[in-house]
């Protein structure tokens, strides 16, 4: 699929995919699912769910390294600084044959463009706090996250998901 549809359904993702009110209940329901979908399919990832300031869930299951918290402190700081999807920033500066440093003077130690980041937005209020998954390939991390925001929000994962 081109770099274009998958921005548009990232879009759709992120207009269709949000709250109607986020606390720290609803932040650790979230990494529940994300925790039982990793642990049915015996996937090695960190998960993370935060507010800006404030870790709400985390979860490192068993074959990650310390450089799955690393990723997800970057594609963190993408989404908090950006309000965007990790995923949807990285396929942008790929499109514009670009990078974070030369679009936003980012640096490629505190951020990263890679999938598995998104943003948790509130109806009506905006950017309240981010879920991010590392372990898995970007694509994956992205759509696993996607899966469990669907999950939690009653929402078809069929009709939200990216293609492959």
């Amino acid at each position: 699929m081109a770099i274009a549809d998958d921005l548009a359904r990232i879009a759709l993702q992120e207009e269709q995919l949000q709250f109607s009110s986020f606390d720290e209940h609803a932040a650790w329901r979230l990494g529940n699912v994300l925790h039982t979908f990793a642990i049915e399919r015996s996937l090695a990832i960190v998960i993370d769910v935060r507010r800006i300031n404030q870790q709400l869930f985390y979860a490192a299951l068993p074959g990650t390294t310390p450089d799955n918290p690393e990723w997800v402190r970057r594609k963190t700081n993408v989404t908090f600084r950006l309000h965007k999807c990790s995923y949807a920033v990285g396929l942008e500066t790929q499109a514009k044959e670009s990078n974070l440093f030369d679009r936003y003077a980012l640096s490629h130690a505190d951020y990263a463009c890679h999938g598995g980041c998104f943003p948790i937005r509130v109806v009506n209020v905006g950017l309240v706090a981010a879920v991010t998954v590392s372990g898995l390939p970007q694509h994956a991390d992205h759509e696993l996250v996607v899966e469990a925001l669907c999950a939690e929000l009653g929402r078809d994962y069929a009709t939200l998901r990216l293609e492959k």
